[in-house]
């Protein structure tokens, strides 16, 4: 199981945490802050700097923290929050799926996420190595995993949706 728990956090981790540096720096392929603010305001998300600065941040944080299996369900809460967020405002106007840019991705993210908080990081764990386990409890990590749901929602109520576009006669 531990091994499983490893391979689960290193794979959502890693790939969390490049995914924020697409956002912040350009880098595997990414737009950048400048060119992610300009999407992130057409989104409704002022100033888009701001909202994208929050959000990778969020990202690479959330997401080494859970490759590193380091203070327990604060990682994966950090990931949920984003995922909530993502799925909203992004991907829930066009389904399920994956192909049609639809939920699917945000979805396995934010559940693989809640599930790696609610069953802790393991026995390969910079926690197990260093004795935080124990403070994990089910409470705990639920506590953990509302703050991030609320933390996203919050972020989402702070939105300001774009006005409708006026048609010339």
């Amino acid at each position: 199981m531990d091994t499983g728990l490893l391979i689960l956090r290193l794979v959502l981790g890693l790939l969390m945490a490049a995914h924020g540096a697409q956002k912040l720096f350009g880098w595997f392929g990414g737009p950048g802050l400048a060119g992610a603010s300009g999407m992130f305001e057409s989104l409704g998300f002022r100033p888009g700097r701001l909202f994208v600065a929050a959000a990778g941040t969020s990202e690479i944080g959330g997401g080494l923290l859970m490759a590193l299996g380091l203070l327990g369900p604060v990682g994966p809460a950090l990931m949920l929050s984003v995922m909530v967020v993502a799925a909203v405002s992004v991907h829930a106007p066009h389904g399920l799926f994956a192909m049609s840019n639809g939920i699917e991705i945000p979805l396995l993210y934010g559940i693989g996420a809640a599930a790696l908080a609610l069953t802790g990081p393991g026995h390969y764990s910079l926690d197990a190595l260093v004795g935080l386990t124990s403070l994990w409890s089910s409470p705990v990590s639920w506590a953990a995993l509302v703050a991030g749901i609320l933390g996203g929602v919050l972020n989402l109520a702070l939105r300001r949706r774009p006005a409708a576009a006026s048609v010339a006669a």
